[in-house]
């Protein structure tokens, strides 16, 4: 379950004084700027580590880094047009297996 500082929720038991809502004493007349939800299950945590460990030494691969100091030391970001986005992801196929580190979604 995911609340959000800004929810409804929270910001009754508390967390209205970070949003400047502290003075408002009718809880019908605060303005939530956060949600409360669910994240979908997607697995155990150790599965998505290693994912993610993986995808750091993809990157660092990327950059010709061989520790984290050097990728720390190296940044480079490039920004790309959302049709650009949308064109270094699959398209023009139906998935028909997803990979664990890559969905839709």
């Amino acid at each position: 379950v995911y609340r959000g500082m800004g929810s409804l929720e929270a910001m009754k038991e508390g967390s209205r004084d970070r949003y400047f809502q502290g003075g408002e004493e009718v809880d019908e007349k605060l303005v939530p700027e956060g949600i409360v939800g669910r994240v979908p299950f997607r697995g155990p945590l150790a599965d998505t580590v290693f994912q993610l460990i993986g995808g750091l030494r993809s990157g660092m691969g990327y950059l010709g880094c061989t520790n984290i100091k050097e990728l720390q030391s190296k940044p480079k970001f490039m920004r790309i047009s959302s049709a650009g986005l949308r064109e270094s992801h699959v398209h023009d196929v139906i998935i028909t297996k997803e990979a664990p580190n890559y969905w839709l979604d």
